[in-house]
């Protein structure tokens, strides 16, 4: 069973903030709830290519995963991919003007489950689109309240 999880929130900020500040790996355990570290294992800035190493908390259980950039526009897209068992993911971000100095967020999560998170696909799917709300919904008021 394939995940596929979408999510949008619009920010009280121009297009080109909110892409830098949420494309920035350095700044994912700020606003995602269950990131606990990010580490960079290739050098900045962002690029294809780029990988870095994530430490987080997902269902009762402690994760660490590399992303690897498959696709970025700055300002626009950007797409990362990781192989990590038992859950290989495509998250992708997409930022859009929503009207005068807002922006339309877009976070989209897609994976192939193996084993037991084959089975479990469907309960992941809800609690990806739980943390997902919640991650951008912070995103939202770290950077509204940014000055």
């Amino acid at each position: 069973m394939s995940v596929d999880v979408r999510s949008e929130v619009e920010i009280g900020r121009s297009r080109v903030e909110v892409a830098r500040y949420a494309a920035d790996p350095e700044n994912a355990p700020q606003w995602y709830e269950n990131i606990e570290t990010s580490e960079w294992d290739t050098p900045p800035p962002l690029a294809v290519g780029s990988r870095m190493t994530f430490t987080a908390r997902f269902m009762g259980r402690r994760l660490t995963y590399t992303y690897e950039v498959r696709e970025l526009v700055p300002g626009e897209r950007l797409v990362m991919s990781t192989n990590a068992a038992p859950f290989p993911m495509e998250p992708t971000y997409t930022w859009q003007d929503a009207r005068a100095s807002v922006t339309r967020m877009t976070l989209r999560n897609r994976g192939e489950p193996a084993g037991f998170a084959k089975v479990a696909g469907p309960m992941m799917e809800a609690a990806m689109r739980r943390a997902n709300r919640k991650d951008l919904q912070r995103l939202k008021e770290i950077m509204e309240l940014r000055s």
